[in-house]
């Protein structure tokens, strides 16, 4: 897959950060976007921006709603098909975060709604839709493999996406599944993770669309990836050809 004019992308949680950086460098390629989140207004702002561009559905709504789910697989066929579902929407849970015996299970399951069971929903709902070759890009985390101690909760959601995400390549050998840690980035969520902290000093989003882009468009086989290093071989590949 290369990118190229006409195909075409869902992005879930594209009103802001990382979402938000690849719409904008796919829309500048041409590719036409489906791309949802959960503000209307912040949306619709990214909807002007990008329509100038290229073909752009925005469609605010919680990806957790099996009805929203439904209207963006429609929005899918309305376009032809989808080359890409970019699984980016996600929660991070209570700010700051709790340990795990203080942790309110009423909220872990709302975690684990948004940040497990949407994201296979979405799939759900589009996989008529996919084209041959198709790429599936599961946003995940490195609290998704360390055991740091405050982040059980969005940490074991973020685990549980990567083992469906691992399952899922091995019962779907003909797309491309990755699931990706973006890595450490200035953006809301990470503010939120950190109340007390400056995050000035982490990498934009922008910094780890590359990786995403070479995942989107390269030959790499299903798997878990860190964008960074998947960037740093593109350039080392690039550097010795």
């Amino acid at each position: 897959m290369t990118l190229s004019n006409k195909q075409t992308a869902l992005i879930t949680g594209a009103s802001r950060g990382l979402g938000l950086a690849l719409a904008r460098y796919l829309a500048h390629h041409q590719w036409q976007l489906i791309i949802n989140a959960r503000g209307e207004d912040a949306l619709q702002q990214v909807e002007t921006e990008l329509t100038r561009l290229t073909e752009i559905i925005a469609m605010p709504g919680d990806v957790t709603s099996g009805t929203h789910r439904r209207a963006l697989a429609h929005a899918a066929d309305s376009l032809g098909g989808l080359d890409a579902v970019i699984n980016n929407a996600s929660i991070l849970g209570p700010s700051p975060q709790p340990h795990l015996l203080d942790y309110p299970l009423e909220v872990l399951e709302q975690v684990y709604r948004v940040n497990v069971v949407a994201p296979l929903g979405v799939l759900q709902a589009v996989q008529s839709t996919l084209k041959p070759d198709a790429r599936i890009l599961n946003i995940t985390s490195d609290a998704g493999v360390e055991d740091y101690p405050g982040w059980g909760g969005y940490g074991s959601s973020k685990a549980a996406l990567e083992q469906l995400s691992a399952v899922l390549a091995a019962e779907k050998p003909e797309w491309r599944v990755y699931w990706v840690d973006p890595g450490d980035m200035q953006t809301q969520m990470h503010q939120e993770a950190f109340p007390d902290d400056d995050i000035s000093d982490r990498p934009l989003p922008e910094e780890s669309v590359p990786g995403l882009i070479e995942l989107l468009s390269g030959e790499l086989p299903s798997g878990r990836y860190r964008a960074h290093d998947v960037n740093a071989m593109r350039l080392a590949a690039f550097q010795s050809g």
